[in-house]
C-alpha cells in the first residue's frame, strides 16, 4: 500500500513523501491519525495545494519541541517518592503515567507517549536517565530520581 505522508515520520519519511507500508499499519494509523492519505492522482494534487501549510505546521511543531527540549534541559533532576520494602525494591513500579505526571508537576508539560522506558517499568529507587521523543528529531534527556518515602 502506498501513502502519501502529510508530516515528517521517524524510520519512514519526510512531509509528502509517497512510501509503501504495509496496509495494516497504513489503514490501522497512518490515516486514521492523519499522518498520511493513500496515494491517488486526487490525493496528491490535494497535497500539493497544501504543502505551504503542512510545512509550516511541522515547522510550528519542531519550534515548539525545541523550546520544550530546552525547558527539560533546565529542569535538573525529578524526584519521584514511592513505597519500598527491604534494598529499595519498589512496591509496585513506576510507569510512564507517573513519569509524565512528575515531569508535568514540575513545570514542563510531557505526554506518556513521549517517554521511552527501554528496559520497561522501574521497580529499584535510584537514579535513572529517561529519554523524551519530544518530536520525530528532538529528544531530550532527564535525569528521574526516585526516593523512598519517609
Amino acid at each position: 500500500m502506498e501513502v502519501i505522508l502529510l508530516e515528517r515520520i521517524r524510520n519512514l519519511g519526510a512531509l509528502g513523501q509517497t512510501v509503501k507500508v504495509k496496509p495494516g499499519y497504513g489503514r490501522n494509523f497512518l490515516v486514521p491519525k492523519g499522518k498520511a492519505v493513500y496515494a491517488t492522482e486526487a490525493n496528491l494534487a490535494k497535497f500539493e495545494l497544501r504543502r505551504a501549510e503542512l510545512e509550516k505546521i511541522q515547522q510550528q511543531r519542531l519550534q515548539a519541541a525545541e523550546a520544550r527540549q530546552k525547558a527539560l534541559a533546565d529542569l535538573g533532576i525529578v524526584t519521584i517518592t514511592a513505597k519500598t520494602g527491604e534494598e529499595g525494591k519498589l512496591f509496585g513500579s513506576i510507569t510512564v503515567r507517573e513519569i509524565s505526571k512528575a515531569i508535568t508537576d514540575a513545570g514542563v508539560v510531557v505526554e506518556k507517549s513521549e517517554i521511552d522506558l527501554p528496559a520497561g517499568v522501574i521497580r529499584q529507587i535510584g537514579e535513572y536517565e529517561i529519554t523524551l521523543e519530544l518530536d520525530s528529531d528532538v529528544k531530550a534527556k532527564i535525569k528521574l530520581n526516585i526516593v523512598p518515602e519517609a
